[in-house]
C-alpha cells in the first residue's frame, strides 16, 4: 500500500487526486493533508480518509476545523510550518505537490530532502528553482513525477526510450477562451470572460494563465528541468480540442503523442499507480470519430506576449524565471480582483523584468529574495495601471 501526503488537498488537483485515491482503497492510504481556507471541504476529506496530520492556513482555520471535527484525534498544524510537516510526514511514500504558486517551493524541497518522491502539479516550484530542486532530488535519490497533463504526456511518451534519441518535445495548448477574439477587444474582457476555459476545469489562477498563455510559458520552463532540454528543443503548438496532450519527436522523425479526454484523473492516476496503470472505468473513452478534426497551429507570440516572456526568462536563467513568476502571480491576482485590465498583465511583467538585475540562482535565499522583490515592484505597477484606468 502506498502512503500519500497531499499539499493543496482542497484545490482542483487535490480534489481529483483524492477522488482517484478513494476508488482504490486497497492501494492507497492518506497520511497527511494540507489545505488553505476551505475548511468545509477539508473536513469532508478528513472524515473520509482519516489522515493522522492536517495543515491549515492559520490559527482561525485550525479552530474552525476542530469545531467541525470535535472527535478528530490527529494533529492540526498551521501555516508554512504546517505545510512542511505534511510534506515530511513520517511513513509517506509520495507527496502530491498541488499548491498554487511560490508557496509550494519550500515544502516541496523539504519533501525531497526527507527522501519522499514528489508528484508535481505545482509548476511554479520548478519555474522558480528548477536547478535547486532537481539537484536536491538527485542528491536524495528521489523521483519527480509530473502530474500536469502536458508533462505527464511527455513522461509517458519518453518511457522506454533513451534521452539521446529525442529531437524535441512539443507541448500542446488549448489557446484558452480568447484564441479567436480580436486583439483589440481583449482590453475590455472581464474576469468572468477569462475564467470560461473551453476544455478544462481548473482553479482561477491557472485558468487566467491559460488565457494569457503564461501557463504554457511556465510549462516550457518546467519542462526544461523535468526533461533536461534547452528552450530551443521545447516547442508549443495550439491544439484547441485538448485531446493530444503533448508529443515527443525522435531523431528518426517519429512522433509519439499521448491522447485522451481532457480529464485530470488520467495523468493523476498514472502517477499514483506508476509503474502500473489504474483502471478508470468511470471515465468515458476517447471517441475519435466523434471528436472530429484535430487542429494544430503555431502560437502568435505577438498576441500571447506572456509566452514570449517565459521563453526569454528561460534563456536568461538565474533569478529571472523566479522574478517572472512572482510578478505574474501579483498581476493575475490584480486582474481577478478587478484592479487591472487583462492586457495589463503582460505589460506589468515586462516592466518588472526590465527593472530586474539578474543574478545566479545559487541558493534558496537568493530565489526567495528575488521573488519578494518582483512582487513589490509588480504591486507598484499594478497601482500605476489602476490609477491610469481611473483617470478621466
Amino acid at each position: 500500500m502506498k502512503h500519500l501526503a497531499v499539499l493543496g488537498s482542497t484545490g482542483s488537483i487535490g480534489v481529483t487526486t483524492l477522488d482517484v485515491v478513494g476508488r482504490f482503497p486497497e492501494r492507497f492510504r492518506v497520511v497527511a493533508l494540507a489545505a488553505g481556507k476551505n475548511i468545509a471541504r477539508l473536513a469532508e476529506q478528513v472524515r473520509r480518509f482519516q489522515p493522522s496530520l492536517v495543515a491549515v492556513h492559520d490559527a482561525a482555520g485550525a479552530v474552525a476545523l476542530r469545531a467541525t471535527l470535535p472527535d478528530y484525534g490527529g494533529t492540526v498544524a498551521v501555516g508554512g510550518e504546517g505545510l512542511v510537516a505534511v510534506a515530511t510526514a513520517p511513513g509517506t511514500h509520495l507527496v502530491v505537490s498541488a499548491l498554487v504558486g511560490a508557496v509550494g517551493l519550500v515544502p516541496t524541497l523539504r519533501a525531497i530532502e526527507a527522501g519522499n518522491d514528489v508528484a508535481l502539479a505545482n509548476k511554479e516550484v520548478l519555474v522558480m528553482a528548477g536547478e535547486l530542486v532537481t539537484r536536491a532530488a538527485r542528491a536524495a535519490g528521489v523521483h519527480l513525477f509530473p502530474i500536469d497533463s502536458e508533462h505527464n504526456a511527455i513522461f509517458q511518451a519518453l518511457r522506454g526510450h533513451r534521452a539521446d534519441q529525442v529531437r524535441r518535445i512539443i507541448l500542446t495548448a488549448s489557446g484558452g477562451p480568447f484564441l479567436h477574439r480580436p486583439l483589440a477587444e481583449l482590453r475590455q474582457v472581464s474576469r468572468d470572460d477569462a475564467l470560461q476555459h473551453p476544455t478544462w476545469k481548473m482553479g482561477d489562477k491557472i485558468t487566467i494563465d491559460s488565457a494569457t498563455l503564461m501557463n504554457k510559458g511556465l510549462e516550457v520552463i518546467e519542462a526544461r528541468w523535468l526533461f533536461g532540454l534547452p528552450a530551443e528543443r521545447i516547442d508549443v503548438v495550439i491544439h484547441p480540442q485538448s485531446i493530444v496532450h503533448s508529443m515527443v519527436e525522435y531523431v528518426d522523425g517519429s512522433v509519439l503523442a499521448q491522447m485522451g479526454i481532457p480529464d485530470m484523473a488520467i495523468p493523476i492516476s498514472y502517477i499514483l499507480g506508476y509503474p502500473d496503470r489504474l483502471p478508470l472505468g468511470h471515465l468515458p473513452p476517447l471517441d475519435l470519430p466523434r471528436a472530429g478534426t484535430l487542429e494544430f497551429a503555431m502560437p502568435d507570440l505577438g498576441r500571447f506576449r506572456c509566452l514570449a516572456l517565459a521563453y526569454a526568462a528561460l534563456r536568461a536563467g538565474g533569478t529571472v524565471p523566479a522574478v517572472l513568476n512572482g510578478a505574474n502571480e501579483v498581476a493575475v491576482a490584480a486582474f481577478l480582483g478587478g484592479r487591472v485590465a487583462f492586457l495589463d498583465i503582460p505589460s506589468i511583467l515586462e516592466r518588472v523584468l526590465e527593472a530586474h538585475v539578474p543574478s545566479a540562482a545559487t541558493d534558496l535565499e537568493t530565489l526567495v529574495d528575488a521573488d519578494a522583490w518582483s512582487r513589490a515592484v509588480a504591486q507598484r505597477w499594478v497601482a500605476h495601471a489602476s490609477q491610469a484606468a481611473a483617470a478621466p
